[in-house]
Parts: structure tokens; C-alpha cells; sequence
């Protein structure tokens, strides 16, 4: 798509003139001075997450208090961004054709008042479009740090194919911590959701549930 389509101050420019439909002419004009300062917002607003608040509030030590638990959400929150940015690039597509739609039926159309539909519906979807390639471009940076912070905590300890293998060690300590904040007031549920889960990963490796029998024939006998 042309860029000079996707500049989203000449977009706001252009549907300045109609804000007169819902704004009085003071704030419209106040609304024009402030066109460069809302096309700088716009490009700079936060979009998800900052590595800031993906290493201490995602990636908190409570939630994941081992490099391979780190590891392993950072799979999980890498994946979700990858599979958005993927059904967002079928979107634009979809959205790119549908402008150069609207525009061969505006070329054809001969009704004005039909026209001025179409010309708007042109206007959206330009508008949308540039929404779109923002998002993604934010889309891919959570993608990539993502990449940096699985780079970071591979420490070459933990096996990166299988996240059962981490899981046992890492919940045991995420529930010990758990249990160090459970109090009088705790409520019911609390305590015996905690508890609960607790004392079933103390037994499940207390009674190595998670090995692998070591005759495997006389298990199926």
C-alpha cells in the first residue's frame, strides 16, 4: 500500500473537515492545530508490553522462579504474538484488496450520494490498514524480544523440547512461595487450593510418579 495513504495525519486531516458533523467549529479547529502532536501519539503509544514489564510482572520470580520456567512462558508468550501477527497479515491482505475494490467502484459508481459511501468506506479502511501495520509492528517486537529473553535464560540446564521435564522442580517452588503468604485471613478456597496442589507434587515426586518405569514389561504383565 502507498505510503503516503498509510500517513495517518493526512487521514486525520482529511476527516477534519467532516469532525464539523460532531464537534463545533472551535474544537474542530483546536483539533487541527493538534494533528502533528496526535500523529506523534499514535505512532509512539505503548502496544502490549515493554521488556520492563516482561521480565518483572510476565516473568515475575513468584510466578516462574527457575531460568527454565522463564523459558518456557517466554515460548508461550513469543507463540501467541507469532500466531497474531500471522492472522493480522491475513487481515491486511484481505483489507488491501478490499481497498482497491472500493476504489474500482468508486471510479464506476454514478450516484453521488453513493459514492460519498463508498469514498468513506475508502477512508476506513485506509485508516485501518495503517492501524493494522502499527499493531504488527509492534506484534514483532514483542516477537523478537521474546527471542532475546529465551536466548538469556538457556542456560544450557534444562531441556528445551519437553517443558514437562522443568515443571515438577519449578511449581514445587512456586508453591512453597505460595504457601509463605497464605495467613489467618486467607480464605478457604485459597488455603486449600495451595495446600492442595502442594502436597500432591510433594507425593508425585516423593513417589517419582514422573520417572519412566525401568521394566517396562513387567508393568504391562
Amino acid at each position: 500500500m502507498d505510503k503516503e495513504k498509510r500517513n495517518i495525519a493526512i487521514v486525520a486531516e482529511t476527516e477534519s473537515k467532516y469532525l464539523t458533523n460532531i464537534l463545533d467549529k472551535k474544537d474542530v479547529q483546536q483539533f487541527k492545530k493538534l494533528i502533528p502532536e496526535l500523529k506523534d501519539t499514535w505512532r509512539k503509544k505503548q502496544m502490549f508490553r515493554t521488556e520492563t514489564e516482561m521480565r518483572f510482572s510476565v516473568l515475575s520470580d513468584n510466578k516462574y522462579p527457575t531460568r527454565a520456567a522463564k523459558y518456557w512462558q517466554s515460548v508461550r508468550e513469543q507463540n501467541t504474538h507469532f500466531e497474531n501477527l500471522m492472522h493480522l497479515s491475513f487481515d491486511a491482505r484481505k483489507n488491501a484488496v478490499e481497498i482497491k475494490k472500493v476504489e474500482k467502484k468508486i471510479k464506476e459508481e454514478k450516484d453521488p450520494l453513493e459514492k460519498q459511501l463508498l469514498q468513506i468506506d475508502l477512508e476506513q479502511k485506509v485508516y485501518n490498514q495503517a492501524s493494522m501495520e502499527l499493531v504488527a509492528k509492534h506484534r514483532m517486537r514483542e516477537v523478537a524480544t521474546w527471542s532475546k529473553l529465551k536466548l538469556e535464560f538457556d542456560d544450557g540446564n534444562f531441556d528445551k523440547e519437553d517443558v514437562n521435564k522443568h515443571q515438577a522442580h519449578s511449581y514445587l517452588l512456586r508453591l512453597q512461595e505460595q504457601k509463605k503468604t497464605l495467613t489467618p485471613g486467607s480464605s478457604q478456597p485459597e488455603v486449600f487450593n495451595v495446600l492442595g496442589q502442594l502436597e500432591s507434587l510433594e507425593r508425585v515426586i516423593r513417589d517419582r510418579e514422573l520417572e519412566p518405569p525401568k521394566d517396562k514389561k513387567k508393568i504391562k504383565r
